[in-house]
């Protein structure tokens, strides 16, 4: 018996856009995007729309050409009505400009000798997925985040350096002049390259990393850097990191996979105490390869779910970002160009563009230098940790690692 399932999503996206300190374009997105898919026989044939189709029309096409469906011989999940919702606010598109113009009479007025671009995205997204088995799940979100790249006028960058941030709930424009002043401040007062290199910045493109080298695919066929090292000591003590769906602090999150799976309290210890405990899979690697079924398939709304698409969080230290750098300053690397890292782990990395802060203030600008890591290091002798506290370089989490100058 054939069985229907439905993803969808519903955005809606405003934003107001300034190229070299004028306004550039004011712009208003509203999508949606389908996937129909027909399971039967262990084969679903898919559809994906983008716009409005009506679902029995969407459903037929989805099984119109029986040759192209793809195996998945694995029964859809079933489940009830669930929703949630974590927006908070949202701004206006009159609120959107009104800001946006402000914060850049705040730069011009303040920092002449610089240009900048950039502007305010508001963004709400509904997540759905229906099927014949009971499944009705909701989730929505919504937040703003502003994005400013600078450039000093003396400079022969394109772009020198940039900040940003998100938020649920819109300020009075607080969060956004610390920042600027914290960034551009002091940029024209040349700091001294310490002898201690500590890095300070949000972990996000770093669980990427860790995400990708703990696919079980690659763990099992040996392409992995942590093949061969589930329940081995890894990395440092202090390292723990977990999938957390639930994460009050991330942005548009589901709760479920991109197979319709739901983790158990929506989380999943990946790393604890620096112990790998397991690798992540979807249906087909834990059978493949016969390895537990984590529930960590991504959404692809044209083609079959791949492992991945989590909410990776690094945990934090019960110590602020002040006091895991006990008096030494930290590097907010702002324009740095990276190498691929190699079959050891090697990394090195070139810093055009940072600045020197010591937990609270900006310091001033540094010169380019050059720093290498190792990707066993990073999370082990040289991670220094999370700090407990959002700090306002980023107004987020901070993670402090140690490199080494080359």
């Amino acid at each position: 018996m054939a069985i229907r399932e439905k993803h969808g999503v519903h955005s809606r996206v405003s934003k107001m856009t300034f190229e070299e300190n004028k306004p550039k374009a004011f712009e208003r997105v509203n999508s949606v995007e389908s996937s129909y898919r027909v399971y039967d026989n262990e084969k679903v044939g898919i559809f994906h729309c983008i716009g409005e189709v009506d679902d029995e029309e969407g459903f037929a096409r989805a099984q119109a050409d029986p040759e192209r469906a793809r195996p998945y011989p694995f029964t859809p999940e079933s489940g009830d009505v669930r929703r949630r919702d974590k927006r908070e606010s949202e701004l206006s598109d009159s609120e959107l400009m009104a800001a946006s113009e402000e914060y850049m009479k705040y730069l011009t007025d303040n920092y002449p000798r610089f240009t900048f671009s950039g502007g305010i995205r508001t963004e709400s997204i509904e997540y759905t997925l229906k099927n014949d088995l009971g499944i009705d799940y909701a989730s929505s979100d919504a937040c703003a985040g502003v994005s400013i790249q600078f450039k000093h006028k003396d400079s022969v960058d394109i772009i020198d350096g940039s900040f940003g941030f998100n938020f649920r709930k819109f300020d009075d424009g607080t969060i956004f002049r610390t920042m600027a002043d914290l960034y551009l401040g002091n940029y024209e007062t040349m700091a001294e390259l310490p002898e201690e290199i500590v890095i300070v910045m949000q972990y996000y493109g770093l669980t990427g990393m860790l995400q990708s080298e703990l696919n079980a695919e690659g763990l099992a066929l040996g392409t992995s850097r942590l093949s061969g090292k589930v329940g081995e000591k890894v990395f440092s003590e202090d390292f723990s990191m977990e999938h957390d769906a639930g994460e009050k602090e991330a942005w548009f999150t589901r709760f479920w996979d991109g197979e319709g799976c739901v983790i158990p309290e929506e989380k999943l210890v990946l790393i604890e105490n620096g112990v790998i405990k397991t690798g992540i899979s979807d249906k087909r690697v834990a059978k493949k390869y016969n390895v537990p079924h984590t529930k960590s398939a991504g959404h692809n709304y044209a083609d079959l779910p791949y492992v991945g698409g989590l909410n990776l969080r690094i945990k934090r230290s019960e110590k602020t970002v002040k006091e895991l750098l006990a008096g030494r300053p930290a590097i907010i690397p702002m324009n740095a160009t990276g190498s691929p890292m190699d079959a050891n782990g090697d990394m090195s990395l070139l810093v055009n563009t940072s600045l020197l802060w010591d937990g609270e203030r900006v310091i001033g600008r540094l010169p380019q230098f050059r720093v290498k890591a190792n990707f066993f290091d990073l999370f082990g002798k040289n991670f220094i940790g999370v700090g407990s506290d959002d700090v306002k370089a980023f107004n987020d989490k901070a993670i402090l690692l140690r490199m080494e100058r080359v």
